[in-house]
């Protein structure tokens, strides 16, 4: 029922004349569709029950996702939903957590999280943003990059160290001393740049304090996100795969539909192998992640699941192209869109060859111990 109603809001609302006129904009959504994914109940799916959401899993979530995915429709689920929720859900801090839970279960608050500094790596502890102590509370100085989500966003989780440790902090989007500007990413979507200059950070509003332990929250949902990002990257292959299988079977060429050509048919199969290929890894990954599997074991389903989608998606979205020949270069064509859109999300949250190695990593931590 849920996938059903999903699938019926993506056909209402897809609308890739109106995502061209987004690209460069900000938020880089439609705010009106994402106030309806709210009143549906969507961004509750993940928030639990105690905090006014639906306390459902990642296999409602990523059925919901998946189907966004086909429309090019899921921002801002994953950032705001998923990676910052799942944050949030972590922190230590119960008051702040009630009042920003209950905020995004609803729709009314979009937190973000501002965590990466430098290009590459997943290491959340890899900052340099400062959090000084004050009588006041805590000053927060340094610059973030690749904040997604940023655009419409209520507020921002920072991660900065101190002498203490790494922690956790929110700031409210119009915080005195808070910047906020843009990169555009390939499809047209902004990928937010947040500068601290001393802001202040009251006690009220320290998500997780300082510690040596203080980011592991945000290491999980990291990997909570990108299994997420791998179940959008799913529907954006599907209706990738699915275009060019209706343009092969329309398509005349030599007097009969392109289709019919033994050659092209073989790419096609390959094409659907590698969909179901990441299909079978996707869902492996969300069964682990309802199921409570321990740390290690959540790192590499999730790092394998990542890997296998972005390549599998780029794939697809890239030969896709090529099978429609010329039109589908041309910018007017939708499926140069599903081939954008599946390069910014197998950038985002690291692209394969990052998470492979970062599987190999852990795979040789685990068989030592």
């Amino acid at each position: 029922m849920l996938r059903d109603s999903a699938a019926d809001f993506v056909r209402a609302s897809t609308d890739h004349k109106r995502l061209r006129k987004l690209r460069g904009t900000s938020p880089g959504y439609d705010a009106a569709l994402a106030r309806q994914m709210g009143e549906l109940g969507w961004f509750g799916i993940l928030v639990p029950e105690q905090y006014s959401g639906l306390g459902l899993g990642f296999a409602a979530m990523a059925v919901v996702v998946q189907e966004l995915g086909k429309g090019l429709l899921a921002d801002p689920m994953v950032p705001i939903v998923v990676l910052a929720g799942q944050t949030l859900r972590r922190g230590g801090n119960e008051a702040l957590k009630e009042r920003q839970l209950s905020g995004l279960a609803s729709g009314s608050l979009a937190p973000c999280v501002a965590w990466q500094e430098g290009l590459g790596g997943l290491d959340a502890s890899a900052i340099e943003t400062r959090a000084d102590a004050t009588g006041e509370g805590v000053r927060l100085v340094g610059r973030k990059r690749f904040v997604a989500g940023a655009g419409g966003a209520t507020g921002f989780l920072v991660t900065a160290k101190s002498a203490r440790g790494c922690g956790i902090y929110w700031v409210e989007k119009d915080a005195p001393g808070l910047k906020v500007s843009f990169e555009w990413r390939a499809d047209g979507t902004p990928s937010g740049v947040v500068e601290l200059d001393g802001v202040l950070v009251p006690p009220a509003s320290v998500l997780t304090a300082p510690s040596a332990q203080g980011l592991l929250g945000l290491e999980r949902a990291i990997e909570e996100a990108a299994v997420m990002a791998s179940a959008e990257m799913l529907g954006v292959m599907e209706a990738g795969l699915q275009m060019t299988l209706e343009y092969m079977r329309n398509r005349v060429q030599f007097g009969k539909p392109i289709g019919s050509f033994q050659a092209l048919q073989h790419k096609a199969v390959d094409l659907y192998v590698q969909q179901e290929l990441a299909r079978a890894v996707l869902g492996e990954a969300v069964q682990a992640l309802d199921g409570g599997a321990s740390g290690a074991e959540s790192s590499m389903i999730a790092s394998r699941c990542k890997s296998r989608c972005s390549d599998a998606g780029t794939r697809i979205t890239r030969e896709a192209i090529q099978l429609h020949g010329a039109i589908g270069f041309t910018d007017e064509y939708d499926v140069g869109l599903y081939l954008k859109r599946a390069l910014v999300l197998s950038g985002w949250l690291g692209n394969a060859s990052a998470h492979r190695r970062r599987f190999a990593a852990l795979s040789a931590q685990h068989a030592e111990v």
